[in-house]
């Protein structure tokens, strides 16, 4: 797979510039916010009695991207490519959903933010996977969060969840 990637840059020359943009440096590390969001996570139940499931993979996504909208600067390969904005309390009404989704992954999932435009909340497995969830269905973004980064700022068609 052909990349644009220098040796000192994490992401593609397009998805690195918009994280910079957005006030992402390597090593941003915001603990103190993650920690705040895992504990109103945690402490949120669904009048039917759901709850979140908090796990360091959501941890780490948000200490290190949380509080960023990350706005593309060019076209999209595939699709048009995603704004997001990277805060877990975009799905605090969600437990259930996300339960579900765990379920039939066979993991368990957390919010991790959403796409600005269409609404799709983004999601965070405990092995580090992103997903996509919208009216249309559920998407897989990539096996980590560098991975959902590059396919939704540049993008990159995702791959339909299929019920299995």
């Amino acid at each position: 797979m052909h990349t644009d990637r220098t040796p000192t840059t994490r992401f593609p020359a397009p998805v690195d510039a918009a994280l910079r943009t957005a006030g992402w440096q390597p090593g941003r590390w915001d603990i103190k916010q993650a920690e705040i969001w895992a504990d109103t996570l945690r402490g949120h139940t669904s009048p039917a009695g759901h709850r979140h499931t908090v796990f360091p993979a959501a941890v780490e996504a948000w200490a290190e991207f949380g509080g960023l909208t990350v706005t593309p600067t060019g076209p999209g390969r595939q699709i048009a490519p995603a704004t997001l904005h990277i805060d877990p309390l975009h799905g605090l009404h969600l437990a259930r959903t996300l339960g579900d989704l765990g379920r039939a992954l066979g993991t368990e999932v957390c919010p991790l933010g959403s796409e600005t435009d269409t609404q799709a909340l983004l999601a965070i497995d405990a092995e580090g996977r992103v997903y996509a969830l919208d009216h249309t269905g559920d998407w897989y973004l990539g096996p980590d969060l560098d991975h959902a980064l590059v396919a939704l700022v540049t993008g990159i068609q995702p791959v339909r969840l299929t019920a299995g």
